[in-house]
């Protein structure tokens, strides 16, 4: 199946938390001099355009980043990303970048960037937007097994990036197993999983699978923009950390109230937990 495309979503409150926590985990990564390997397994486009058709038909960033683009509040975090966001921007909100983007904003000439991607339209225009730099490859392969050919990377330094479609429900266990695998290869590396909250059920089972892998030092951010029902589709997004930055859970305790604020309906709420201790 390679029906979705994210150009109908791009902006979306779920790409502000996804986004923001990467930049906040790349951003630390940087602090050493030595070089990483960043490995995007479900990329995208990388790079969407907010005036095209797709975008239009939904309009789904009016409700994310439309909303933080005024922003004015104290949240460093939260005005770095907002900053981030406007530099592939002139006067205007007209594009919102992807994972690719947001991860060729922050590397470095001695970090190495792998972004995989199925879709045959989207890899076209993954492949025009990040041209131009060696050290970013792009493949039109399956990302959950290219993910497991590049562990342990030759950096011994890592960051992984899982957000699969979820058009089949396997893909919620698939990325926990994919991971799992990946850290028994290469324990030292840090891991993100995206996921949409469609059914919590999926989730509670997402979550006690990584529990019950073994692995230590999991951390969870979720933003819910109303309270649960499997009534229409999507009410929240998380991303699950593992081995995260030693600064990531503060940060998030400050950004996520405010994401709430000024995302969310009266009864959207987050969650910041620790889900497995180091």
């Amino acid at each position: 199946m390679l029906s979705y495309r994210h150009s109908f979503h791009a902006g979306n409150p779920a790409d502000i938390l996804k986004h923001l926590v990467l930049s906040q985990v790349l951003e630390y990564m940087t602090r050493k001099e030595s070089g990483f390997d960043y490995i995007d397994t479900h990329s995208g486009a990388g790079l969407f355009e907010l005036n095209s058709a797709d975008a239009q038909k939904t309009q789904e960033y009016l409700d994310g980043i439309a909303k933080l683009w005024d922003y004015q509040g104290e949240n460093t975090a939260l005005v770095d990303y907002v900053q981030l966001i406007k530099s592939f921007n002139e006067a205007n909100l007209s594009f919102y970048p992807g994972s690719p983007k947001i991860a060729e904003h922050h590397l470095r000439r001695q970090d190495k960037g792998w972004f995989f991607e199925l879709h045959p339209k989207d890899l076209v225009l993954l492949q025009q937007n990040m041209q131009g730099k060696k050290s970013l490859r792009v493949r039109g392969e399956d990302g959950f097994k290219g993910l497991q050919a590049l562990v342990p990377p030759a950096s011994k330094r890592a960051v992984v990036l899982m957000d699969p479609p979820y058009e089949i429900k396997t893909d919620y266990q698939q990325a926990a197993t994919m991971i799992a695998k990946a850290h028994k290869r290469f324990p030292s590396g840090t891991y993100m999983i995206w996921y949409p909250v469609v059914s919590r059920s999926r989730i509670d089972l997402l979550e006690q699978t990584l529990i019950d892998s073994g692995i230590r030092n999991i951390q969870l951010f979720e933003l819910a923009t109303e309270q649960d029902t499997e009534q229409h589709g999507m009410t929240a997004s998380g991303m699950i950390v593992v081995n995260p930055p030693w600064t990531l859970k503060t940060t998030m305790d400050a950004v996520l109230p405010e994401l709430v604020k000024y995302l969310s309906k009266a009864d959207g709420f987050y969650r910041s937990e620790q889900l497995v201790d180091e």
